[in-house]
C-alpha cells in the first residue's frame, strides 16, 4: 500500500509541475498599435517625451519604417556594464499591410537588464508609449516570463552574456552608424547599417519582426561589442520553429562579419 501511495504521490507532482509549467506567465515580445504614418507617429513620440534616434528602413524596404528612440528613464535603467542594449525601444510602420507594432517595454527590459531588472522600471515608458501610440495589443510573440533573464533558444545556444568582442579600440564607421545613444556611465550604444543581402533574412521568418532591425553594438570600457546573433533573433522571433532557424543558419555569422567591418 505505501508504495502505491508513494507512486501515486509521485504522478500527483508530476502532474502539478505540469500545470503549473504550462500557466506559467507568458509576455509578449510585441504589441500591435492603430495604425498611423511614420511622420504621425514620431511627432507623437516626441510629444510623449521620447527622442527619435532614427527612422530605418530594413534591408532596404520601403514600405518598412522603423522608429528608434529613446527617453531618460530607458538611458537611466541602461547606464549599468554592459546593460546598454536596453537604452532603446522601437516602433515599425508597414504602409502596405497598414499596421503599427512596437516593443514591448516589459519584455526587452527583463531581457536586456538581465538580474538588475527592477519590477515597476517599465511602468512609465509603457504608459508614455499608450499615451503615444494609442491602444496597445499584445501579439502572440510569447514566451514565459520567467525565462526571459536566462533566455536562450537551445541547449548549447548563447545567452545575453555571451556577447560577441567585435573589436577593442574601435569605433563605427560613419557612414555606417545610424544613431548613437551615450550613456551615463560612459558606454555608448551605436545604431549599425547593414547590407540588404545581409538583412534580406527577414523574408524567410517574418517581416512583422523586423523590427529588431538596425543591429546595434554597445562600446564599453574601450571595447566593441554586439549581442549574439543566435541569441537576439531567437529573443526577437519567439515563434521561431528550429527548421525556420536552420533556414537562416548562415545568417548570425553574416552579421557578425557585417558588423566587424563597419568599425575602424
Amino acid at each position: 500500500m505505501s508504495k502505491m501511495i508513494l507512486k501515486f504521490s509521485a504522478v500527483l507532482s508530476v502532474l502539478i509541475l505540469t500545470t503549473l509549467s504550462s500557466n506559467a506567465a507568458q509576455i509578449s515580445a510585441y504589441y500591435t498599435a492603430p495604425f498611423a504614418s511614420a511622420k504621425t507617429l514620431k511627432s507623437k513620440l516626441a510629444k510623449a517625451g521620447f527622442k527619435v534616434l532614427t527612422t530605418y528602413s530594413p534591408a532596404s524596404k520601403d514600405n518598412l519604417k522603423i522608429i528608434v528612440f529613446t527617453n531618460n528613464d530607458l538611458k537611466e535603467n541602461a547606464s549599468k556594464k554592459t546593460r546598454g542594449f536596453a537604452a532603446i525601444q522601437r516602433v515599425m510602420v508597414d504602409s502596405a499591410a497598414k499596421t503599427v507594432r512596437v516593443t514591448n517595454p516589459t519584455y526587452w527590459l527583463k531581457s536586456f537588464m538581465q538580474k538588475e531588472y527592477k519590477a515597476g522600471i517599465d511602468a512609465k515608458v509603457k504608459k508614455s508609449l499608450g499615451k503615444a501610440l494609442g491602444k496597445l495589443t499584445a501579439t502572440k510573440d510569447v514566451l514565459k516570463e520567467a525565462d526571459l533573464a536566462g533566455y536562450h533558444f537551445m541547449m548549447a545556444m548563447p545567452y545575453y552574456e555571451d556577447m560577441l568582442t567585435l573589436k577593442k579600440g574601435g569605433i563605427v564607421k560613419a557612414k555606417k552608424k545610424l544613431f548613437e545613444v551615450k550613456l551615463a556611465n560612459g558606454s555608448t550604444l551605436v545604431g549599425v547599417k547593414m547590407s540588404k543581402n545581409t538583412e534580406n533574412f527577414v523574408d524567410k521568418i517574418g517581416v512583422e519582426n523586423a523590427i529588431l532591425l538596425p543591429y546595434t553594438v554597445l562600446i564599453e570600457d574601450g571595447n566593441v561589442y554586439a549581442l549574439h546573433a543566435k541569441y537576439y533573433l531567437a529573443l526577437s522571433y519567439p515563434l521561431l520553429s528550429m527548421g525556420q532557424f536552420m533556414d537562416i543558419s548562415s545568417i548570425p555569422d553574416a552579421i557578425e562579419r557585417k558588423l566587424k567591418k563597419s568599425l575602424k
